[in-house]
């Protein structure tokens, strides 16, 4: 029986594991399990690094949050990075073989519990234009598309991309109570 998934913040020991979620939940061919795969956009097998993670977790006022369903690594996790009044979800992912499953669900709920925690009055992401599905997704959720888009250059961590690409910002006025 599997036990009741918990959502809490990440460690510096808990680095590795994202990294690996991560990768597995956006790139190759173990990312086709789900639905959030970027493999038929994005060449490769890697999303992100040690390195890249690490300094996002030691970034000013970024957390990230992991939901856990036992005892080993991570089923999911989220970055939250604040800006100003407002709180930027990356980094966001959740194993292929567990998607629509409720922990996505739950960890933007953390999130947005997050953000009215520590003042924040909306939740905003950049997400790859072309993900319809997942754009979709948001969209049920209550993020709105703010009409900017960003663009999505290659770096030197993640595959080559099969196609142009561009960010779309998605945002969510936090209701305050």
């Amino acid at each position: 029986m599997q036990s009741t998934p918990r959502i809490e913040k990440a460690s510096v020991d808990d680095i590795p594991s994202i990294v690996a979620l991560l990768n597995m939940s956006y790139r190759g061919e173990s990312s086709r399990k789900g639905w959030t795969t970027e493999a038929d956009l994005i060449g490769g097998d890697v999303r992100t690094d040690v390195g890249d993670v690490t300094r996002t977790f030691h970034r000013a006022g970024s957390v990230f949050l992991v939901c856990r369903t036992g005892d080993g690594p991570p089923s999911g996790c989220v970055n939250l990075q604040r800006k100003g009044d407002r709180l930027y979800l990356g980094m966001f992912a959740v194993r292929p073989e567990m998607q629509g499953g409720g922990i996505g669900r739950a960890l933007v709920n953390a999130a947005e519990r997050y953000a009215l925690e520590t003042g924040c009055r909306s939740v905003f992401m950049w997400v790859v234009s072309a993900r319809s599905e997942l754009i979709a997704w948001y969209l049920r959720l209550g993020y709105r598309d703010r009409g900017e888009r960003v663009p999505f250059t290659e770096d030197a961590v993640s595959g080559p991309h099969l196609r142009p690409l561009e960010f779309m910002v998605l945002e969510k006025e936090i209701p305050r109570f």
